[in-house]
């Protein structure tokens, strides 16, 4: 599975762990059913779940005249990705991470979705 494809099961994952509490080790396994477990997607997964309130944090610190409370989950899951591998992985470029963040707004969010999530993300590597 190459890294595109992983950072999207990542995102439906952990967007659905967003609206239903449950293993995020579990909801791989569910999720992904007859593909093979990447580790890359695993990461990405574990990383959110384990320092969301650090990057819950981060992002409601850059946001203005919002609060975290109102965005989307679509676009926070997205969000939370993106800063994790902008704050937590060494090996991604922060504009592959900040690209990778539009298209999938992009592509689950509405037409607003990748200009909010690149704005967001913008103030927060300034």
């Amino acid at each position: 599975m190459n890294r595109h494809t992983a950072r999207e099961k990542a995102f439906q994952v952990l967007f659905q762990l967003d609206i239903n509490d449950n293993n995020p080790d579990k909801a791989v396994e569910e999720h992904l059913e007859t593909l093979e477990i990447d580790a890359f997607l695993m990461g990405l997964v574990q990383g959110v779940t384990k320092n969301k309130t650090a990057i819950d944090d981060i992002i409601s610190y850059h946001l203005e005249n919002w609060t975290i409370d109102r965005i989307a989950s679509v676009e926070k899951t997205i969000l939370r990705i993106a800063i994790l591998e902008i704050n937590y992985i060494d090996d991604i470029p922060t504009n592959v991470s900040i690209n990778e963040a539009v298209e999938l707004a992009n592509m689950y969010g509405d037409e607003k979705s990748g200009k909010f999530v690149n704005g967001v993300l913008s103030k927060i590597i300034a």
